[in-house]
């Protein structure tokens, strides 16, 4: 059984939150907190396996109860936004960055055409969430590291995969590349639909590094992070030009981190940097394994720095990653790589 604390100001969200998590019967709802400091009380005393969190409440607002909660009694916690606009995308990323996992839409009420969907949704994120296993959480010190000279003329582009957790990590990691790094950086980030352009925004106001949402036909530019855009699958051609289409979900995830890696063309895979963040599954293990192969260089986060260790963890087993770092470690390993061309990672001190 799943216990689950509801935590919201609006009875009639608490309400719908109870309804729709309690007709699951692997979920039992252990209560409602109305703000931060019950929140807080509640979920030191009850321990519950996941938090559903509102993040604007009297009192003790959503941030401060998450980064209170990772402090002092840590629980995987799903925030549930009410709307799509970008105040509200902007304030759910500001929740992953004070320990939040995910953020999921409030399921719509009864009655409505996507109530039974969006129930589905909250319902399974959740269940998914609450087998993390999470950790005390303290505010992030993460530090750009200056411009270092060089052409960059040994590698052509970096390609990251994340999921569950990786919106902060890929912060960190885009904190450290510097204001000219002289590649483009592909990005699948598993997300909620509605949040990729919010996460954009995001992430380049978080670590000062431009980031924007890749368009089909898009010339991949250097200095810049391209987002996958939500439900189409990012390729990338030997143009360096972005590739987009309505393939197939792969591990149930479009766009998925497996077929930007697969995507990557022959001329290509000597001349790239491959990432596999946290998350849960097997998504881009084992095309990662084969990029290794192809000569690409190949970087998984290492267990004490992630969320979910599904993802990384099945790379490591598979033999395909070459370097296990820390997300502020991989962003120095970026940065030294692409400004230092020709040189190995052993002479890079890797």
């Amino acid at each position: 059984m799943i216990r689950v604390l509801v935590v919201d100001d609006s009875p009639s969200v608490q309400e719908l939150l109870v309804q729709v998590l309690g007709a699951d019967p692997a979920i039992q709802v252990l209560g409602c907190a109305a703000d931060g400091e019950q929140a807080l009380e509640m979920a030191a005393r009850l321990r519950p396996d996941a938090i559903t969190m509102d993040l604007h409440m009297p009192h003790m607002d959503g941030y401060q109860a998450i980064r209170r909660i990772m402090q002092t009694c840590p629980a995987p916690i799903v925030v549930v936004s009410g709307c799509a606009d970008r105040a509200e995308v902007e304030a759910s990323f500001r929740a992953i960055e004070a320990g939040a996992l995910v953020q999921v839409h409030r399921p719509y009420g009864p009655g409505h055409p996507e109530h039974e969907a969006s129930a589905r949704a909250l319902v399974r994120t959740v269940k998914s969430m609450a087998e993390v296993r999470v950790v005390r959480r303290w505010a992030p010190e993460s530090q750009r590291t200056p411009r270092a000279g060089g052409a960059g003329r040994g590698r052509r582009l970096v390609l990251v995969g994340a999921s569950t957790g990786g919106p902060a990590v890929v912060r960190d990691i885009l904190a450290q590349l510097g204001q000219e790094f002289p590649l483009p950086v592909l990005i699948v980030q598993h997300i909620s639909a509605g949040f990729t352009q919010g996460l954009a925004d995001w992430l380049a106001q978080a670590s000062g590094f431009p980031v924007a949402v890749a368009a089909h036909g898009q010339l991949l530019a250097p200095g810049t992070a391209w987002l996958a855009p939500e439900r189409s699958q990012l390729a990338v051609t030997r143009e360096l030009r972005a590739r987009l289409s309505l393939g197939a979900p792969e591990h149930g995830m479009r766009p998925a981190v497996s077929h930007l890696f697969r995507s990557v063309p022959a001329e290509l895979r000597a001349a790239s940097v491959a990432v596999l963040l946290t998350g849960m599954g097997k998504d881009g293990a084992q095309e990662l394994k084969q990029l290794r192969e192809d000569g690409a260089v190949t970087i998984v986060q290492d267990r004490a720095s992630a969320a979910v260790y599904g993802m990384p963890g099945e790379a490591l087993r598979l033999g395909a990653a070459q370097l296990v770092l820390d997300p502020v470690r991989i962003g120095k390993a970026l940065h030294a790589i692409a400004n230092n061309p020709g040189r190995s990672l052993a002479l890079l001190g890797y």
